[in-house]
């Protein structure tokens, strides 16, 4: 599976769908889900917190609103919001992403860092977990992941993994 690295908004990459490193409520606050809420309509945020609770190391898709994507998987990595993550609770998030994208047979998905805001995991810790779930997974339909975020120290720590510096 090709794996690309992007510094950028994850609402202007080319994928089928993005992950938003969700809470276990579908409550969509801050970081990479309050853009997702503020650019994509809040029936984002209410369609997710329908599905809810969402357990960590599960996923589940919505609409993406007004954005182009075809859909937002949302993969918690946190049961409460703003409570801290931890690196299984990133693999967990990060498999559950990609075992979701696969089934909905989405070719390309745009991942940001997870747990790496409020979740407080090390950049590099979250970089070398998310990347070592891609590479362990075996797609039947998923044929991209883009990695992208905002933050360079996070973008380096892909990088780095991925051995691209």
């Amino acid at each position: 599976m090709d794996i690309k690295v992007v510094k950028g908004s994850i609402l202007e990459v080319d994928a089928d769908a993005i992950v938003n490193p969700a809470n276990s409520k579908g409550l969509m606050g801050g970081g990479v889900a309050g853009v997702i809420k503020r650019f994509g309509g809040e029936e984002i945020e209410r369609e997710a917190m329908e599905k809810a609770p969402i357990p960590v190391g599960s996923a589940v898709l919505t609409t993406a609103g007004k954005l182009k994507f075809k859909g937002v998987i949302h993969a918690p990595t946190m049961e409460e919001p703003a409570m801290p993550s931890s690196e299984e609770k990133v693999r967990k998030a990060t498999r559950a992403a990609l075992e979701l994208a696969d089934r909905e047979c989405f070719k390309v998905i745009a991942i940001p860092g997870m747990g790496t805001g409020v979740g407080g995991v090390p950049k590099e810790v979250a970089a070398k977990a998310m990347v070592e779930e891609i590479r362990n997974f075996e797609p039947k339909c998923l044929e991209k992941v883009i990695l992208v975020d905002i933050d360079d120290e996070m973008v380096e720590a892909w990088e780095r993994v991925l051995k691209l510096r």
